[in-house]
């Protein structure tokens, strides 16, 4: 008797030993590795396969999707450069184009189709931020190129107080945060732009500004350089204007 009880812990033992095992297994056989590589499929299909990926994921996404998750969807092999290029060559006779913003990509509708959008939906609204007061707008615009900038600096450069209220109403939106405090009497906070301000001002990044003194120079501002206004920078739309500030960057190249 005393052998059979010694030999039932060993048992018991080896049982748990293998559950876990057992247990393990069944989860791989339940969630199959993702296939990034595709080494079974030929190299066009392979190509497609991928750009079928990234378009789905980016569509699927509320917000801009950054290269480096992108780059989790396809083989080591990818150039994902290419790969993102390719796809927004088969989009170009589609009503919506894939555009890098905020860091990522995102898949937007082409402005030509706004009216056709609010026929069906009376609320729909251009891409773009909510609707801001002037001096909202002013002061959010003087904060992407000032930044870090305190309320008295914004207030200095609009020429009128800036108030409390204005800047709280731009932090609810999201558009600015507090960043550090001003070596300046009472550290004041100094506030800066946010991810969100990229998404809705349609920016992949904070380079993509239009730079004032080339706007001046190709007489888009009505201001001399002393007194630079920024009002309306941040809805430069005009097709002609922006092609002619991409002549003076590849003429200063």
């Amino acid at each position: 008797m005393r052998s059979m009880k010694a030999d039932r812990p060993d048992v018991a033992s080896a049982q748990e030993t293998r559950a876990p095992t057992s247990r393990r297994t069944a989860r791989r056989d339940k969630e199959p590795l993702f296939d990034a590589d595709l080494f079974d499929l030929p190299q066009a299909m392979r190509w497609r396969e991928w750009m079928g990926r990234v378009e789905a994921a980016i569509f699927a996404s509320p917000a801009p999707v950054t290269r480096e998750a992108l780059a989790r969807l396809v083989g080591r092999a990818c150039n994902l450069e290419d790969l993102i290029s390719d796809i927004r060559d088969d989009l170009r006779a589609r009503p919506y184009e894939l555009v890098p913003v905020a860091g990522g990509w995102q898949l937007r509708t082409k402005s030509r189709f706004a009216d056709a959008i609010r026929v069906l939906n009376k609320d729909a609204r251009a891409a773009g931020p909510p609707a801001l007061t002037p001096t909202e707008l002013l002061t959010v615009t003087a904060i992407a190129y000032l930044q870090p900038a305190t309320r008295s600096e914004l207030s200095h450069l609009a020429g009128r107080e800036i108030s409390r209220d204005v800047i709280g109403r731009l932090k609810n939106l999201d558009l600015i945060a507090a960043g550090p405090r001003a070596p300046q009497p009472g550290a004041p906070y100094a506030y800066v732009t946010t991810k969100k301000f990229l998404e809705v001002f349609g920016l992949a990044s904070l380079r993509d500004l239009p730079d004032i003194e080339k706007l001046e120079d190709a007489g888009l501002l009505q201001c001399s350089a002393n007194e630079i206004r920024l009002d309306g920078m941040l809805d430069l739309r005009d097709k002609d204007a922006i092609e002619l500030v991409e002549d003076i960057d590849e003429e200063s190249d």
